[in-house]
């Protein structure tokens, strides 16, 4: 089913009600638990036939969707390229991640994230769909290629985020389990995490088998299975020193191979140019269905461009051009437009000024000082114009599409793997710059160089390639200078966030206190200041 058709298809699904125990069980909890579904679409009725099975599986992807701002602030916001300071009259928003200050009291991101919501669906969708035998088998397998995939996927989200969590691979609570005791759960390790993933990633691809991917890229795929089992095997093979692994990682991404850069990159995300050939999972948004909430987050404030803010640090368009609403944003717009969210202006400067990435991912604007000769920029400021959507009957909508994975990730992974090869990654890094620059113009051409050299290169790639697509810090706990990961401050790079020898465990995120005080099985994550009862 398109996602064209979701809404329609989201009426037809009962969710189970449903309350996930793992720190947060409460009366009224259990009280919903006893209740029995009560019109047609409850257990008994529900599991009968195809659309039903196939409404389902869209309704998993429409919380995936849901969940898209959650992997953008978990795999971006805590890399150092969010703006602390606010730079147009307005409060930005978390700014205890942005800094690095998470407690228990103040991580940002409360239990676990919210993703054992959708975890317990798809262990439901699981469990019933591999029971049923009205399916075809290639429609039954590809299905559950799907939910293994996306199980793995939030899985390796958490691994990332807290380490060892509690692994939930049955759906107890919709099964009749009530009782709390019986549904407690402890922290698994991360080996036992990691291990589960793997299991949960292969096993899509097994079910994938040799089926080809629907046509429509917004749901997962064989190829989008592929590119899960490389980012997790590269993983386990850096963060975890499974150096076999390597291997693995790239031949995964070597079977996910045949899509193609686009020649523009504004294109790859553009409103017009939805299931380009550079896609290969995307999360899809579109006017009448849906939008990217968070991005108007990143825009400006028409309210506070008060006469002395332009386009050019030097007003060299003269006194009184000043901007008013340069992206159109305040008269069209189908929601509130207001930056919340900022990204340093370092990050801007970083991108080469002939660098296309540059204008396509920012609108850079200045509040200027007219009062002195020549006029002196007081204030840089950025917005994000990436995913700026499209304009339907006079409002702007943010429907661009997110992509999950695509060709330029697939290509600057393996030059990652090559390099950590002791190989040449030139082959698939210089495509990407070529793309950025236009061929034969790039004016500092990769140059294959010690393996740190390299490393650094191909980080500082992915920073201008990938920014909100919720890939740096996950890039930073990854990626190594020499045997330490990027993560860490260096006199040897500038990027690392924390320092290893005081801050080494808040690569990891807290857990609140409402988990740990109502479970007592789950333990704070190591090095923060949790005092338990006795």
């Amino acid at each position: 089913m398109s996602h064209s058709n979701m809404k329609t298809a989201m009426k037809k699904i009962k969710y189970y009600i449903y309350c996930l125990l793992l720190g947060l069980m409460a009366a009224s909890c259990q009280k919903t638990l006893d209740l029995t579904p009560e019109d047609y679409f409850g257990d008994g009725n529900f599991w009968q036939n195809d659309a039903q099975v196939s409404n389902f599986m869209v309704g998993l992807h429409k919380q995936f969707r849901d969940n898209q701002f959650q992997f953008v602030r978990l795999g971006e916001m805590r890399s150092g390229i969010y703006s602390n300071v606010d730079r147009q009259a307005t409060s930005l928003n978390e700014l205890p991640v942005i800094e690095q200050r998470l407690e228990e009291t103040s991580s940002g991101v409360n239990s676990w994230a919210g993703f054992y919501g959708p975890i317990l669906q798809i262990n439901l969708f699981i469990q019933k769909v591999e029971a049923i035998g009205f399916l075809a088998e290639t429609k039954k397998n590809y299905l559950l290629g799907q939910a293994y995939a996306m199980r793995a996927y939030y899985y390796f989200h958490l691994l990332r985020t807290y380490g060892g969590v509690p692994l939930v691979l049955q759906a107890d609570v919709l099964n009749g389990t009530t009782d709390a005791v019986l549904l407690r759960k402890e922290r698994a390790t991360e080996e036992a995490v990691l291990a589960a993933i793997k299991a949960d990633v292969n096993k899509s691809i097994s079910l994938f088998g040799s089926q080809a991917g629907a046509a429509d890229k917004s749901q997962w795929s064989p190829k989008a299975a592929y590119m899960l089992k490389g980012e997790v095997f590269l993983w386990s093979a850096k963060v975890y020193n499974q150096t076999a692994d390597l291997a693995e990682a790239k031949t995964a991404l070597t079977s996910a191979a045949g899509n193609t850069l686009l020649p523009n990159f504004a294109n790859v995300f553009a409103y017009t140019q939805k299931n380009n050939s550079e896609i290969i999972f995307t999360i899809r948004y579109r006017v009448g269905e849906a939008e990217m909430g968070s991005v108007a987050a990143y825009t400006y404030s028409t309210f506070n461009f008060n006469g002395l803010h332009y386009k050019d640090s030097t007003a060299s368009a003269g006194v009184g051009n000043f901007l008013v609403d340069p992206l159109l944003l305040a008269a069209t717009n189908s929601q509130q437009v207001i930056q919340r969210y900022a990204y340093t202006f370092e990050l801007f400067q970083s991108f080469d000024i002939t660098d296309t990435r540059r204008n396509a991912t920012f609108y850079d604007y200045y509040k200027v000082n007219t009062a002195v000769s020549p006029y002196v920029a007081t204030i840089k400021n950025t917005v994000l114009v990436k995913f700026l959507g499209t304009i339907d009957a006079n409002k702007r909508y943010f429907s661009d599409d997110w992509p999950v994975y695509r060709e330029a990730d697939r290509l600057l992974m393996l030059a990652e793997i090559v390099n950590a090869e002791g190989n040449d990654p030139t082959a698939y890094i210089q495509p990407v710059r070529d793309r950025a620059f236009g061929p034969g113009k790039d004016p500092k051409p990769f140059v294959n160089g010690t393996k740190d050299a390299n490393e650094l290169a191909i980080f500082t790639e992915r920073t201008k390639e990938f920014v909100h697509e919720g890939k740096r810090w996950y890039d930073l706990r990854r990626m190594k200078y020499a045997t330490t990961p990027l993560v860490f401050k260096s006199t040897n790079h500038p990027y690392g966030v924390l320092d290893k020898a005081s801050q080494g465990y808040r690569i990891l995120w807290p857990i609140e206190t409402g988990i740990w005080t109502n479970d007592p099985l789950v333990k704070q994550t190591p090095g923060y200041s949790t005092a338990k009862p006795n």
